[in-house]
């Protein structure tokens, strides 16, 4: 039986040496552009007053009024929320690999940001998908901008990070842990994490804040203008406008810039007697690349395996390939540089309004208009010369005498002899092998699918709240509504074939003899074309059209209490009706005798054909109940408890529907709600010289699917019948802000769990079809991903005009999946800053992240032939795993960026 092709194939490389010209002049260029900014604002240090006012010794942190989770505004003392508020003097001290990335900065949450500025990985108090990397990344928290998600449906490969950047126009950040989320906002039962721009006040001001880093060992440039601006406009009237533009050649470098865009950001504010009117917009033109996992030794301390580093790079060179469209006609067009292409459009508006006798309106409503196209590279597969599973996907099965070369020179590195062995299956003898990266793994190369997604959604969501104040009492109620049309076109646009090394060379590969095609026609077959490109061999290479309709109903109802001055009764319920109505069409693809697109059979690099074109189509509706309630005891103005419990509930994303996309299996559809309970009690203090916010909690992730796509051995498919787990998590979470002197500080914060697996169970599969295939158990094992413990400490120190802060995170050991067969190590990680005032306007900052540039692993992937490795890591036995570590056999891992430094100058007036 044979399933290793089915997920991650189905849906998912110039020569590396040479350094685009282009890119060094841009470089340069802007390396100018940088020195002539810094020089401009320095001039202004003689003109600007000094600074006046003193820091006081108070902290005042959780004094915050909040927002966010809560259905009236009340300070952190106050509210019977688990929130951290994030000011944007702590984000703007910080140069984060993404906006994500500002959240390890929260306790209770889960970041992996390891592949960049997209596909980040947040989850909270364990409720987590238990994806490795951005696959699956945001299914149970809302990334919001302004009180509203980002984007109201995620789905596989596509979520809110793709248009999320953190800015100069950035106010602060709310970030809501599990509790009242599930009913004060859409699709949220593990957080909600508010990103809230600024807006004009009454004087005109801003900041322009620029930015120049050296990245990784390749020093790779960074750089990067930031701006803000905003004041009155008149009669009540306040405008603010910012953005910013980033040129980054990566921590990583592959040949080209891995990310380059930018976004705009306004927002006009109009304030009256009985409220305000905010209308903004938003542009987001940014292409973002991601890192590949990279050959590393050693299972208990992994490292980079031999001719590789912290920045190295697996990408493929910039270059250009088509393939046929087979549904839509014309060709799917890949180019490699492009990596993810990222736009985001939107307007909105909050509208704020005093109807008197107590009672106001809040309405909130944007509409957004989504693009990403996705031209990427999927992770590494290390294969072997002699390994028939490699020649079998690029349809280049056969007898005779393969010759592999290097795609820019022409010169031959190996060549490998097939005859017929028992059984009718190809044997191979290697007889020549000048490949690099051989004391990895010997007679190894590497194989990699080149990804295209083609994404267009367009989405409206609307919230109204109607609040009404009564005695001591606070009534809320409310609906939202969310409408998002998801087009999407994927499928793998061919294999890459390339050598083991950073920045690897293109392979080309020929075989003078005969193929599975046709026994009769020997001749010299090209199974690649001349800069290295295969073609997935018939319906290996299947393209997909996904179409869906989502809308979102949903009514709410709070009630906050303030019993006596002390005691106070916060709850509220929300119910949710989602309809989802879609359909999905497959190519069948084969691979054609006749030749394919050229009509030439010897070129098997374009050799596929359409057999068949399938269309399901489906409709759904799914109904959510969330509850939420919380007593508040307030003991004085210093001292606070609470005590909550939650119950929600909300829709799969749309990875279930998509997945539906076989006649043969859209009748299997049945999806169901994703289930939470927590149960959290918090405890805050504060004094003059510090605050602490301690949070201990329970909580239970039900109804977490898995199933699998494999084949029945008679040439058809079948999916297996959906298994539904649960997880549960112990925690408890500190965060503390201390002060016991004007010029020293020290933030902190403390993440300790006890993740498991309450009830887990997988599918064993047989070699009979669905008849054998069994059921086992791994209950009671630790959830893959999710650490046991987190921390993330920073001290401040000021002396005159200067200041200085070092950052040490820890990362705890993590298991590599939920049968817990391998275990990433735990690490820390130091960052550190420096900075000088040189007046109230002017000052400049250094910082350096990963200061010990420290190999923190975050994901692997499995070692094993190339068969096992896209089996994926729920399949590695622990006799495998023993065997691999006995034999340090090389496997595939993704850590933090490496060492950077970066140098920032900002003005504010």
């Amino acid at each position: 039986m044979s399933r290793w092709y089915s997920p991650m194939w189905q849906n998912g490389l110039k020569s590396m040496a040479q350094i685009n010209d282009y890119n060094i002049m841009k470089t340069t260029f802007l390396n100018t552009k940088i020195t002539v900014a810094v020089l401009f604002l320095a001039a202004f240090s003689n003109v600007t007053a000094q600074k006046k006012e003193a820091d006081t010794a108070e902290t005042k942190d959780i004094d915050e009024v909040i927002m966010t989770g809560v259905f009236d505004k009340r300070t952190r003392m106050n509210a019977p929320v688990a929130i951290s508020v994030l000011k944007s003097e702590v984000i703007e001290k910080q140069v984060p690999v993404s906006a994500a990335d500002l959240l390890k900065n929260v306790p209770g949450v889960y970041v992996n940001s390891s592949l960049g500025e997209i596909r980040n990985n947040v989850s909270s108090r364990g409720i987590s998908a238990g994806s490795s990397d951005g696959t699956f990344a945001y299914e149970y928290i809302s990334m919001q901008e302004d009180g509203l998600p980002v984007t109201n449906t995620t789905y596989y490969n596509y979520g809110p990070d793709f248009f999320l950047r953190a800015d100069a126009t950035i106010s602060q950040i709310d970030a809501v842990r599990g509790g009242p989320a599930s009913i004060t906002a859409a699709n949220a039962p593990g957080g909600i994490f508010n990103y809230i721009s600024k807006t004009g006040g009454n004087k005109f001001g801003g900041e322009i804040r620029a930015k120049y880093g050296i990245q990784g060992a390749n020093n790779s440039g960074y750089h990067r203008i930031d701006a803000n601006f905003g004041g009155p406009l008149g009669d009540n009237w306040f405008f603010n406008v910012g953005g910013f533009y980033r040129y980054d050649l990566g921590a990583r470098y592959a040949g080209y810039p891995f990310n380059n865009g930018g976004q705009v950001k306004a927002n006009i504010v109009k304030k009256y007697n009985k409220g305000s009117l905010k209308v903004f917009l938003k542009y987001l033109d940014d292409r973002n690349g991601y890192a590949q996992l990279i050959p590393t030794r050693n299972y208990t301390a992994p490292e980079p395996a031999e001719g590789f580093s912290s920045s190295s790079s697996l990408l493929i060179p910039e270059l250009q390939y088509n393939s046929p469209d087979f549904i839509h006609g014309g060709n799917v067009d890949y180019n490699s540089g492009r990596l993810v292409s990222n736009k985001y459009r939107s307007v909105g508006l909050n509208w704020d309004h005093n109807l008197g006798n107590d009672w106001k309106l809040f309405f909130a409503s944007k509409y957004s208009d989504n693009d990403v196209v996705q031209n990427s590279v999927g992770n590494s597969f290390l294969t072997s010369l002699d390994d028939m599973t490699s020649y079998f996907l690029v349809g280049g099965l056969g007898i005779g005498t393969y010759s592999f070369k290097d795609a820019l020179t022409g010169q031959e590195l190996a060549s490998v002899n097939a005859t017929l062995g028992v059984g009718g299956l190809p044997v191979y003898q290697i007889t020549k092998n000048q490949l690099p990266g051989q004391s990895i793994q010997n007679n190894s190369f590497a194989m990699s699918a080149l990804n295209f997604y083609e994404n267009k959604v367009k989405e409206s969501m609307n919230q109204l709240t109607i609040n009404k104040k009564w005695n001591h009492m606070n009534f809320s109620f409310g609906g939202y509504y969310g409408y998002s049309d998801v087009w999407r076109f994927s499928g793998i646009n061919g294999i890459g074939l390339t050598t083991l090394e950073n920045r690897p060379r293109m392979l080309t590969v020929s075989l003078t003899g005969v193929t599975t095609l046709d026994f009769t026609k020997p001749g010299v077959y090209q199974l690649t074309n001349n800069d290295g490109f295969a073609q997935a061999a018939g319906s290996t290479g299947d393209l997909i059209e996904f179409k869906a309709k989502q809308q979102q109903g949903a009514v709410f109802f709070g009630h906050t209490w303030d019993i006596t001055d002390h005691l106070t009764l916060d709850w509220g319920i929300r119910y949710e009706k989602v309809w989802i109505k879609g359909d999905n069409t497959r190519t069948y693809l084969f691979s054609d005798k006749n030749g394919g697109t050229d009509s030439n059979i010897f070129t098997l690099y374009n050799n596929n054909a359409l057999t068949k074109l399938t269309n399901v189509a489906y409709s759904r509706q799914l109904e959510n109940f969330s509850y939420s309630a919380a007593v508040n005891y307030k003991f004085n103005n210093n001292v606070a408890i609470y005590a909550r419990y939650s119950k929600g509930s909300k829709s799969p994303d749309l990875d279930m529907f998509f997945a539906a996309n076989r006649p043969e299996t859209i009748d299997l559809l049945n999806p169901q709600s994703r289930k939470t309970q927590q149960v959290e009690m918090g405890f805050k203090t504060k004094t003059t010289y510090f605050d602490a916010f301690i949070t201990p909690f329970y909580s239970l992730l039900s109804n977490i699917p898995y199933s699998f796509m494999a084949d029945d051995g008679k040439g058809g498919f079948y999916t297996t019948p959906s298994l539904y787990n649960k997880n549960e998590t112990y925690g408890i979470e500190l965060e503390t802000n201390i002060k016991p002197a004007d010029n020293f500080s020290i933030r902190a914060v403390l993440t300790l769990q006890d993740p498991k697996v309450k009830e887990g169970y997988l599918w064993n599969l047989g070699s009979a079809g669905p008849s054998d295939d069994t059921v086992s158990s791994y209950s009671g094992t630790t959830i893959a991903y999710t650490p046991k413990i987190m921390a993330h400490v920073t001290p401040n120190l000021k002396i005159g005009k200067a200041y200085g802060f070092v950052t040490w995170s820890y990362m705890g050991k993590r298991e590599g999946s939920n049968t817990n067969i391998y275990k990433l190590p735990g690490f820390s990680q130091f960052d550190l800053g420096i900075g000088y005032n040189l007046n109230e306007n002017i000052s400049m900052l250094v910082n350096v992240n990963n200061v010990f540039n420290k190999y923190g692993v975050m994901s692997y992937q499995r070692p094993g032939t190339l068969q096992q490795q896209l089996a994926g890591f729920e399949n590695f036995t622990q006799a495998e795993y023993n065997s691999a570590v006995a034999n340090n056999t090389p496997y595939f891992t993704i850590a933090i960026p490496p060492t950077s430094g970066y140098f920032t100058v900002t003005y504010k007036f």
